[in-house]
Formats: C-alpha cells, structure tokens, sequence
C-alpha cells in the first residue's frame, strides 16, 4: 500500500463543498484517506488574484501507481469543473487543484509527473498543512524534514489555519 500527500487548493466557486467533493472522489477512485490537515486561506502565489485560496493536505492509502494516481486526480479535477490545463497557463485562479506532494519516500520524474512537488519547499501553502500533520517527514530530495523546510522558509506570505 502506498502512503501518498495531495494539495487540494482552490479560489473559485464553493472551495469547501470543492474540497469535499474531491475527497469524496479520492476516497471511491484512489483510496482511503487516513489523515487530513485543517484547511488553510492564502494570498494567490506566483499571480495576482482577487480571491483568497484555500489548500489543505490530505493523505491517502492507495493501491495505484502514481501515474494512475495521476490520471485518477486530473479526472477528479475535471469532474469539479477545471478546465485543461496548458503551458502558458502556469498559475491562475480556480475550481479546484490537486498536486501529488510526496509518493512514499521515492523521487520520481517523468514527463508528465515531478515528485516530490518541485516547488512545495518553496510555499507557505503547502508547507504549513503538511507542518500540521507530518512535522518529522524527510523530504526525499532535500534530506530536511518538514518542520525544518517550514521554519525556513524564505515565502514570506501569510498564511493562516482556518
């Protein structure tokens, strides 16, 4: 059984029934869910937007490849109305995003997938809920473990449980 982290996040629409239509999906399409931070509200990161986002970390027990996995969250996303991702179209606001964060402990890069997430290091958003409920968690790829990435964290943006 594989342990996996998913980002749900979202500025658009009702982001909270978003949310807990995504788990439900996850929870019937991808596995079982045994562990969710709290939800938590940030500036957009990377553009401008008029919204709030909201993201929240979720942890599943799966059975899928994380190419399957994938597939199953894009499936996911279209489903709660997001639109075809493209290249041009790197941050925007929207309905609904799942990211895979970290896939066991392994490193994967495959044309369509980069785990652990490139840029999680990086963002408040994600560090904070993953902070919440897996503080001692080595990042594969960096060798620091969660607390240790958030508290130095260079993102200065707010970002607050809710």
């Amino acid at each position: 059984m594989n342990s996996v982290f998913l980002l749900l996040g979202g500025n658009l629409g009702h982001i909270q029934n978003n949310f807990i239509q995504a788990i439900s999906l996850i929870s019937e399409n991808c596995g079982s869910i045994s562990q969710k931070s709290r939800l938590y509200e940030s500036k957009a990161w990377g553009f401008e937007a008029k919204e709030l986002f909201l993201n929240q970390v979720v942890e599943i027990k799966t059975k899928l490849t994380a190419t399957a996995l994938l597939k199953e969250t894009q499936t996911i996303e279209k489903k709660i109305g997001r639109k075809e991702k493209t290249k041009e179209d790197n941050y925007n606001s929207r309905l609904i995003d799942i990211d895979i964060l970290f896939f066991n402990s392994e490193i994967i890069e495959t044309k369509e997938l980069s785990v652990p997430h490139p840029r999680m290091h990086l963002r408040n958003f994600t560090l904070l809920p993953l902070n919440e409920i897996i503080p001692d968690f080595i990042h594969p790829g960096l060798g620091k473990t969660i607390v240790w990435l958030t508290e130095h964290s260079t993102d200065e943006s707010t970002c607050t449980a809710i």
